[in-house]
């Protein structure tokens, strides 16, 4: 089969979740409800945050990029999907799948980066009590955001940027519900090992690195908590960052489950039911997971919501 040119490439087609018709209803009311419960709830985070004070500190601070990263982390992919449910279409045009594939990569590995930058702001917390305010500076807080920033957008523009030297087969069917990085590349008729070592390499160095950060700063936070002689100042501590590590947790072991689960199945759809967990679902809970479990989340939200 002769690959044509990627710039002669006018669109894929999104298979989506499923292709059986009387499911469509149900999974557009569903993802809908998610996407509004998502976007709800991490905007209130951020407008808690915002108007409160007392919460002007660099823990909030982070939190509230958090929660408008995955604002955007939904946003990249949610409506589209539910725009081709609406119109029973599943096309998307080359510029889009390249646009939306860009961002994606970006704001996953933002919230990598944020998780990671939070994850130190609670080792000096409780390590480092003493010199908090010093060490977690405006200026130092605002400069590892920016950082954070930067490196993503680089690495996902270059990513990009690869895929667009890539030529294309007559097949340009997704098995996805979105234009994912890996499922692009694999319609590709051209060489794709320069991608492949790109794409690898990236995940090792922009998803390892920040989960090593994250597990150093909490092996830190675990000798100073067991170091804590009495049990009341143990649970103080540990409830600091009980809500982070809950999200961590379920980040990092939703976006493990995926790769291990891609990785030993050939049917790339089964993939693309998982990955909902990490990129939709994850998201949605963090939110709740904060605001159930910190007080000064509730008190704001409660102050906010009573004007």
């Amino acid at each position: 089969m002769e690959p044509g040119n990627a710039t002669q490439i006018s669109e894929f087609v999104l298979l989506g979740l499923s292709e059986e018709p009387e499911l469509q209803p149900l999974l557009f009311v569903l993802f809908l409800c998610m996407y509004l419960i998502t976007v709800l709830g991490n905007l209130l985070i951020i407008l808690a945050v915002s108007s409160d004070s007392h919460l002007h500190t660099p823990m909030y601070f982070f939190l509230s990029n958090l929660s408008l990263v995955d604002v955007c982390f939904t946003s990249t992919t949610i409506p589209k999907m539910l725009v081709n449910i609406q119109t029973q279409s599943k096309v998307i045009t080359y510029a889009g799948c390249i646009t939306q594939m860009y961002f994606y990569i970006h704001f996953v590995g933002l919230d990598d980066f944020i998780l990671t930058v939070m994850a130190y702001d609670r080792y000096v917390a409780i390590c480092h009590p003493l010199h908090y305010t010093v060490i977690m500076n405006p200026h130092l807080c605002g400069l590892l955001v920016l950082v954070s920033w930067i490196i993503s957008i680089l690495n996902s523009l270059l990513e990009s940027i690869m895929v667009l030297d890539l030529s294309f087969c007559s097949n340009l069917e997704i098995p996805h519900f979105f234009c994912e990085l890996k499922e692009v590349v694999q319609l590709a008729c051209s060489d794709t090992f320069p991608n492949d070592m790109v794409m690898y390499f990236s995940a090792g160095l922009l998803a390892g690195g920040p989960l090593t950060g994250i597990l150093y700063s909490y092996s830190k936070i675990v000798s100073s908590i067991c170091a804590i002689s009495s049990a009341q100042g143990k649970y103080k501590a540990f409830s600091t960052c009980a809500s982070h590590l809950s999200v961590v947790s379920l980040f990092y072991g939703t976006s493990l489950g995926v790769y291990l689960g891609s990785a030993g199945t050939h049917h790339s759809q089964s993939s693309a039911v998982a990955s909902v967990m990490y990129s939709v679902v994850t998201p949605m809970l963090n939110p709740f997971i904060y605001s159930l479990r910190n007080k000064d989340i509730k008190r704001a939200l409660e102050r906010f919501l009573g004007r």
